[in-house]
């Protein structure tokens, strides 16, 4: 191979590994992304599952229910 075509092929194989590294940086990123999104989902229903418990509560002692 001449000096040109390896120092074309070596660029081209630097190329590839910094696409790559890229890719799997930008797939973490949505990774770590989804799983916050997440969390904050679970968060939010568990918040709107104890408003509701509690609202709960209040109509059955309003009503005399909870005796």
């Amino acid at each position: 191979m001449s000096s040109n075509s390896q120092n074309l092929s070596f660029q081209a194989g630097q190329a590839k590994g910094q696409t790559q590294e890229k890719a799997s940086t930008m797939m973490d990123k949505a990774s770590n992304a989804a799983q916050s999104a997440k969390e904050s989902l679970q968060e939010t229903g568990q918040q709107i599952k104890e408003k509701a418990h509690g609202a709960t509560e209040s109509v059955k002692n309003a009503t005399g229910m909870n005796k």
